[in-house]
This record gives structure tokens, sequence and C-alpha cells, in this order.
């Protein structure tokens, strides 16, 4: 198994603020498949920058608000 990426986020808590958002329906309002968010939750996925903004701007709060890095 391959090493994480360094990106971290709070997808998961950002989904629970807004209403319990399913993974599912986060996956289709940004474009992507439950599966991908499932990953990017879980820390074993980055998504695109485009992704990253879409997910941002769906929550209302700025990119840094969402993902954070915590490479060397």
């Amino acid at each position: 198994m391959g090493k994480r990426p360094p990106i971290t986020n709070r997808v998961r808590s950002l989904r629970e603020k807004h209403g319990q958002m399913s993974q599912a329906a986060l996956g289709e309002a940004v474009g992507v498949t439950r599966h991908t968010i499932i990953a990017i939750e879980l820390g074993r996925y980055s998504p695109s920058l485009e992704t990253s903004f879409r997910i941002a701007r769906l929550f209302n709060v700025g990119l840094e608000d969402v993902f954070g890095w915590e490479g060397d």
C-alpha cells in the first residue's frame, strides 16, 4: 500500500454540517462518484484542483477551509 498524499481535508465534517449530505449527493453535485468522495475523505486520493474548488464553492468556504497541506 502506498503512502497517503500529504493533503488533509474537512470534507466529511462539512458534509455533516450541511444537513447530513450524503457522499453520493456531494459526488453528484461536484461531478465525481461516491467512491471518489469516500477516497478523498479517507485521505487516499487527492482531488483535482477543479474538483477541490467545486467542493469549496458548494460549501461556500475557501479552498483552505476544506483542504490542508502536511507536506515537507
